[in-house]
């Protein structure tokens, strides 16, 4: 008789949700009229992303004890369910955003591809088993790779899908490598066992180890778009959707950042002394790519690409720290900038969809008075990004500071704060176009103004949400907090 394991379909319960919206929306492709098609398959994605994300707090809630289940294929433990309610959280806010998209084909097709990524996502933030960890990964990066093309009519999307499909199969082959030398040395696929393997063979220094864990880092860092593995992120940025690259920004970054601390701290806490200073120059070198190449761009979207390098940097300050206080500053970080990260995204969609065009930082020019919900929200997305009080910013740039100081890394806080005040330079520049400056080109030409098209009442909601989010996790910096510290409990630091 074979020996099934139970199924703990609680801990299942937000990417399920999601799975079945997918499909749901997929079937909407075959049986709901075209000229219902989009609203019917928008509306059910919404919902299936705050279901998983109502799914998701219950589970926090409901498990203040870590566990793994499905004979140790998951984790069932607050540090994945926070994750996921900011994933679900960010799923939510790109169907917002999404829905005012000129998409004459594949309309139920995009929604259910949405969906079914973020139910990847959400599968992989539970990961505890380096089987479980590639598929979940493969999961939905064949979603979002379909995705960023999904606009065939335009040579843009193709090469942007091309190209994040050639640099992700780098990625995931990297990380399938690694996790095949790591079994190999253990003989063990579950974390909390290969790292109890290590310990207890005394491996940190095994060749097979190190080599294994230096190749997860590489394929990690593709993913989290750490420098120097970011050549990808501000070419696929600039020619996917605009609400697909404000998802990517924000959730897959946080997915990758929650996958690797959990890894990181379950099996290799052996071998801090190699990762903590690998993870430091990694740190550096994105906050010093991602700011100085951010200077010389003039198209919006390659400087969101390049500012978000440059936050990965931040965070993975946090995450070189190895302590508690690192965890807690990730899991904070991720809130107000995934919120600033769509919120970005989707103003700068809104004016893709008045000129028809890519949008550079002079056709913002006056925007903020033609678009005052807009224009004040990129204001407040901007000073968040460069970390000034008000914003949730402010406060997970200096609890990164915090860890590292406590890390005793004094030349990497030094490192981060030359960094913030580089960054000024263009996140200002913005803020001076959006209401410093009239809507007159270099030329002395009159630039497109907005207005003729109608206003995007669902992208604006998602846009007072985000300035709800940047500015509310200042506020409420306490609760947030407590729900980091309670999450990063469930992790062996």
């Amino acid at each position: 008789m074979i020996q099934t394991p139970h199924v703990d379909w609680f801990a299942l319960s937000p990417s399920l949700a999601l799975l079945g919206v997918a499909a749901i929306a997929l079937l909407a492709a075959v049986l709901v009229p075209a000229g219902r098609r989009k609203a019917f398959s928008a509306t059910v994605t919404f919902v299936g992303f705050v279901g998983a994300f109502v799914a998701a707090a219950l589970v926090y809630g409901l498990s203040p004890d870590a566990a793994t289940v499905i004979s140790g294929s998951l984790a069932r433990d607050r540090w994945g369910a926070l994750a996921q309610i900011i994933l679900a959280g960010a799923g939510a806010l790109a169907v917002l955003t999404s829905y005012g998209e000129k998409t004459k084909e594949h309309v139920a097709e995009y929604y259910a591809l949405l969906a079914a990524a973020g139910a990847g996502m959400l599968f992989l933030a539970q990961a505890s088993n380096l089987m479980t960890i590639f598929l979940a990964l493969e999961w939905f990066s064949l979603c979002l790779y379909v995705l960023c093309a999904i606009d065939i009519e335009r040579k843009s999307r193709l090469e942007a899908g091309m190209k994040y499909l050639i640099t992700g199969s780098f990625g995931s082959a990297f990380l399938l490598f690694g996790s095949a030398l790591i079994y190999g040395a253990t003989g063990t696929l579950r974390l909390d066992l290969i790292g109890r393997a290590i310990a207890e063979r005394g491996l940190s220094d095994d060749p097979l180890i190190v080599t294994g864990l230096a190749m997860m880092l590489v394929g990690l860092a593709f993913k989290a778009s750490l420098a120097p593995f970011h050549q990808w992120t501000p070419d696929v940025y600039q020619g996917s959707p605009t609400p697909i690259a404000g998802f990517m920004s924000a959730a897959t970054k946080a997915v990758a950042f929650v996958l690797m601390i959990r890894v990181l701290q379950t099996s290799f806490q052996e071998d801090a002394h190699l990762w903590t200073v690998l993870l430091a120059v990694l740190s550096v070198a994105s906050l010093v790519i991602g700011n100085l190449a951010a200077l010389v761009q003039k198209d919006v979207k390659r400087i969101l690409a390049y500012s978000s390098v440059s936050h990965a940097g931040f965070m993975l300050m946090a995450v070189a720290a190895n302590n508690a206080i690192g965890g807690r500053a990730v899991l904070y970080y991720l809130i107000p900038y995934a919120a600033m990260s769509i919120g970005a995204f989707a103003v700068v969609a809104a004016r893709e969809r008045e000129l028809g065009r890519d949008v550079s930082v002079e056709d913002l020019a006056g925007y903020g008075w033609e678009r005052p919900v807009l224009g004040v929200g990129m204001w407040i997305f901007m000073l968040g990004f460069a970390g000034f009080p008000l914003t949730g910013g402010f406060i997970g740039k200096f609890y990164a500071f915090t860890a590292a100081y406590r890390h005793g890394w004094i030349w990497l806080v030094i490192v981060g704060a030359v960094a913030t005040a580089v960054s000024l330079y263009y996140y200002l520049g913005i803020v001076r176009q959006l209401f410093l400056r009239s809507p007159v080109g270099a030329a002395g030409r009159p630039l497109e103004a907005g207005g003729s098209p109608p206003r995007d009442a669902l992208l604006q909601i998602a846009v007072l949400a985000c300035i709800a989010v940047t500015v509310g996790s200042f506020f409420g910096v306490q609760p947030l907090i407590d729900l980091a510290r309670n999450a990063a409990g469930s992790l062996p630091f």
